[in-house]
């Protein structure tokens, strides 16, 4: 008896690429698109539009690429023309959540995951794919930014039942909790030059932007204003904070879909200026997304399908 033909690689990863982006869509099911803004003039590009959910797109550290989050896996999308994405293997991870990026050296993939318990855990992962370790931190925790010296990796994380910012030295150690205020403390990232975490919190009674030292001490509110103000992303050159504002009422501790105001904040202080309007929510602005030379950032948009 001749025995089936095994399919070939590039077969089972076409074959895996297809069922992730189109996974749970139906003809009339939401869509959503990649998206890229040139802050010098302010265009907008359409990267890649696509039935389904996908989230959190960055940059590759050479500014080709775009990795995103889609269906519980991550991909590597090509900023060629008529590029598809390519599945990450990140080994038995298959419940990713929106909360990735990369090593300051472009060398490993910071990872949240659901698989092993059903609630987010931390693993970093080669770039190119291999075996996950696992951060060795309770459950839940959320990763959210990479020290730009690549030795601490900073995160949200619930500890009885209280959303704060900690941080963990990647090569392992103890967790340090650096928000203590009751409420939603989130979306930690690095400034370029490592002197300040940029965050999110609720303890004024909208979420506001704070901004803290490494340490966790001088945590100091920088904007108040009529928005709910989230995931504050500081650019490389030091001059900007990219902002996700939305007047929807969040449920959450996340941002609730509906329109959003991608807003750019000095650093050094002033108001903050909007420069772009979309529907969008949680995922779409996430994780660090500007590339390296600054000129660009990367988001998420949602709406109906093409």
């Amino acid at each position: 008896m001749r025995l089936p033909r095994r399919p070939s690689a590039s077969l089972a990863a076409a074959a895996l690429l297809a069922l992730i982006l189109s996974s749970r869509v139906a003809a009339a099911a939401p869509a959503s698109a990649l998206e890229v803004i040139t802050v010098a003039t302010l265009e907008r590009q359409v990267i890649r539009r696509a039935p389904g959910r996908m989230e959190s797109p960055h940059f590759s550290p050479d500014g080709t690429a775009l990795f995103f989050n889609a269906s519980g896996r991550i991909l590597r999308l090509p900023l060629a023309a008529n590029a598809e994405p390519v599945v990450i293997d990140t080994g038995f991870l298959t419940h990713c959540n929106n909360d990735h990026g990369l090593s300051p050296d472009g060398t490993q993939l910071a990872v949240s995951d659901l698989t092993e318990t059903g609630k987010s855990l931390m693993y970093l992962v080669p770039v190119g794919g291999g075996t996950p370790r696992r951060i060795a931190v309770p459950e839940p925790s959320y990763w959210h930014g990479w020290s730009p010296d690549g030795k601490m990796l900073a995160y949200c994380a619930a500890r009885n039942g209280e959303y704060d910012v900690y941080t963990i030295p990647v090569a392992g150690g103890q967790e340090q909790r650096l928000t203590t205020a009751p409420g939603n403390d989130n979306g930690p990232d690095y400034s370029a030059d490592g002197k300040w975490i940029w965050f999110h919190s609720a303890r004024s009674g909208r979420f506001q932007v704070w901004h803290m030292h490494p340490d966790g001490s001088d945590q100091e509110q920088v904007t108040d204003d009529d928005y709910y103000n989230w995931f504050p992303h500081p650019s490389p050159d030091g001059k900007w904070i990219l902002l996700l504002s939305s007047k929807v009422v969040p449920d959450t501790g996340h941002p609730p879909d509906g329109e959003c105001v991608l807003r750019l904040l000095p650093a050094g202080g002033g108001a903050p200026r909007e420069i772009g309007r979309f529907v969008g929510g949680n995922g779409s602005l996430n994780v660090p997304c500007w590339s390296r030379d600054g000129a660009r950032f990367a988001f998420a948009s949602y709406g109906p399908a093409p």
